[in-house]
């Protein structure tokens, strides 16, 4: 979180090289966690990270959520 202030931080003082320097710094903290680079599995099963619910075979299971919660 602390690499997120720093972006909004350098965008609100119009100061591209340390917004630079925040970007690259969340990039690390999404690679550390896992939620950029390369999977971290091996059966094969098809990254769905980035799509939207309803554009996976999960968009059933999603609608029906969205349907319950009503």
């Amino acid at each position: 979180m602390s690499a997120r202030r720093a972006v909004r931080t350098a965008k609100t003082e119009k100061d591209q090289n340390a917004e630079a320097v925040a970007h690259r710094a969340v990039d690390e903290a999404k690679r550390a966690l896992g939620e950029r680079g390369p999977v971290s599995w091996k059966d094969g099963a098809p990254d769905l990270n980035r799509h939207m619910a309803k554009n996976t075979p999960y968009a059933e299971w999603y609608a029906q959520l969205s349907r319950a919660g009503e």
